[in-house]
């Protein structure tokens, strides 16, 4: 039996959980969702300060993260995301996702929904 992947956010991210539900509305998200705060890390084979850094997708044991986590979560969406997923995969689309990623999470904080808090390190939240 196949484990179901886990998509992991940033609760404290008005941004960030915003996106997921968006994600979860309009695209269709075939994972548990959670967030990193209340996720057992360990289990899925990451830590807090990579999960505060970027969304992850985990799966079969591998963790993706940032526009890559966003590519598989499109992929397992089905049609027609899967096409953008598989696309955001290949050079150079994934080096411009990649750009494009960091970005958005440098600046979270100014986002629709972003909150101070997004800004800070999580030590300091």
């Amino acid at each position: 039996m196949t484990e179901r992947p886990v998509l992991v956010y940033d609760g404290d991210c008005g941004f960030c959980t915003a996106s997921v539900h968006f994600a979860e509305r309009w695209i269709g998200v075939r994972a548990r969702v959670t967030p990193w705060q209340s996720a057992d890390l360990t289990a899925l084979g990451t830590t807090p300060q990579r999960a505060d850094r970027e969304v992850l997708w985990v799966e079969r044991g591998r963790v993706y993260g940032g526009a890559q986590a966003a590519a598989r979560l499109l992929i397992a969406a089905g049609a027609p995301w899967s096409a953008l997923g598989f696309a955001l995969r290949l050079p150079p689309l994934r080096w411009a996702a990649h750009g494009l990623y960091r970005l958005v999470a440098a600046n979270r904080h100014r986002l629709p929904g972003g909150t101070p808090a997004c800004a800070l390190p999580a030590a300091r939240r």
